[in-house]
């Protein structure tokens, strides 16, 4: 796994106005419509779920955002982690407020957490990822994962990731025609 591990702990930690800083994403691909490689096929939006250790239902990829990352880095850590993604990220989809009952600590005894969430087109899945022993990673269509989510805020995030994706990339016909919106 050449230096893919987890980081864990909470030294490194970002905070704000009691709120656990966290960065995380939406993963999402392209599929086509049918399988052959027809190209009036229309492309399918997937995106990329994992499972929860703690409990129930299907998540995106988040975590901590630490002292030395920027948030960017941070959402790009925690596909890799999580969900053993790596990619491009192309949008920032927003902040989303939420409640951690697993992550309530000195600086938010309330485990008031607030996430920095980004679309990531997904270009490579790794064989190999530092939580594969207790995380599985799903594809689903939209509708399969708006059903799926555990958190409302996630849904909120993912639903976002729709609009934008609908308004910015609606006439995309070809995976190699995406915009570069760095």
């Amino acid at each position: 796994m050449s230096g893919l591990v987890a980081r864990t702990g909470r030294h490194q930690q970002r905070y704000e106005n009691g709120y656990r800083l966290v960065a995380g994403c939406v993963p999402f691909r392209y599929k086509s419509s049918d399988d052959c490689a027809d190209s009036s096929s229309e492309k399918i939006v997937e995106v990329l779920m994992i499972n929860s250790p703690s409990g129930p239902g299907l998540l995106f990829p988040k975590g901590g955002w630490e002292n030395d990352e920027t948030v960017e880095e941070a959402a790009v850590r925690e596909a890799i982690e999580e969900a053993g993604v790596r990619g491009d990220l192309l949008n920032f989809l927003g902040y989303y407020e939420f409640r951690s009952k697993t992550h309530q600590d000195e600086f938010s005894p309330e485990g008031l957490c607030k996430a920095a969430m980004f679309a990531l087109y997904v270009k490579e899945e790794l064989d190999l990822w530092p939580e594969q022993s207790t995380r599985n990673r799903r594809w689903l269509a939209v509708s399969e994962a708006l059903e799926s989510l555990r958190h409302a805020w996630m849904r909120d995030a993912l639903e976002c990731f729709c609009k934008w994706h609908e308004d910015k990339l609606g006439g995309v016909e070809q995976e190699e025609d995406l915009p570069d919106l760095d």
